[in-house]
Parts: C-alpha cells; structure tokens; sequence
C-alpha cells in the first residue's frame, strides 16, 4: 500500500555505475564536475556527488571507446535517456551549475532549459552523459519540499 503522505528526508543515497576507465572517470566527475574524490581501489572510485556516494566501478567488457547501453523515451518533445541519475537542486543553484557546465560539456543530451514555466512543478532540467555513457540529469525547482511530487 501507498503511503498518501511522506516527510522528504535527508538521507545520503549510493550509487554504484560501471565505468570503461577509471582516470577517464576521475578526471570527468573529479575534475570537470568537481565532485570530490573518496576512497579508491584500482578498480573503483568513490566521488561526494552534492553528499551522496557516488562509485564508479571499472568494467573493462565496455572497452576503451565503448558506452554502456542506455535507451531513450519521449518527453516534452525530447528523447530522455534512460537510465539516468542526478541531484535535485535549488532554482539559483541548477542556474549556477547549468553556467558552469556549459564550459566543461561538449554535448548535452538536451540543453539545460526550463520545464513548467511559471506553473506548478517548475523546474530547470539538462541531461549530458559521462565518457562511459551513463547519463546525467541535473533539477532545480524554486521550492523543492513543495513542488517535487506535486501531482
């Protein structure tokens, strides 16, 4: 069953991808990204994605030019990859990290823009992938505790 109503915590999450090389990925979500790094082994990397574990294991079946598999469904018109993962920001801070990797990414999946215009559930979205091909998407919502699961 449902629960009609839920309090939203504050609880770091973890998430473990797989990677095709792990200094391709050290430099990507360490140094373009700017996620610190946490413990590493030589075949997996801990990174502080915004206070959640992020870990990247090395899967060499990917090959050193390959991605991970990945599909694409239609949303507003754009075709969202999926898997996909990211942190759900506030308005001002999406702002300020759609600037900033607007000089680190080459291609976005889909351009950073803004969703629901002044209307229940705004939210600025942008999608890009990591050089292994996992997909990222960065949120921000003016008030994140109100409009997050607004039906």
């Amino acid at each position: 069953m449902y629960k009609e109503k839920s309090t939203m915590t504050l609880s770091p999450f973890h998430l473990a991808i797989q990677v095709r090389d792990l200094a391709e990925a050290k430099d990507f979500y360490g140094n373009k990204l700017e996620f610190a790094m946490g413990r590493s082994s030589e075949h997996w990397v801990d990174f502080n994605m915004y206070g959640h574990q992020l870990v990247t294991h090395l899967n060499p079946n990917i090959g050193k030019t390959g991605t991970v598999a990945a599909i694409s469904n239609q949303v507003d018109g754009h075709g969202v990859p999926v898997p996909h993962f990211g942190v759900i920001l506030t308005l001002e801070d999406w702002t300020k990290l759609a600037d900033k990797l607007s000089s680190v990414i080459d291609n976005f999946i889909i351009e950073p823009y803004v969703r629901f215009k002044d209307q229940p559930g705004e939210q600025g979205t942008l999608f890009f992938k990591d050089p292994s091909g996992n997909a990222l998407e960065f949120k921000g919502f003016k008030n994140i505790e109100e409009e997050l699961f607004k039906t």
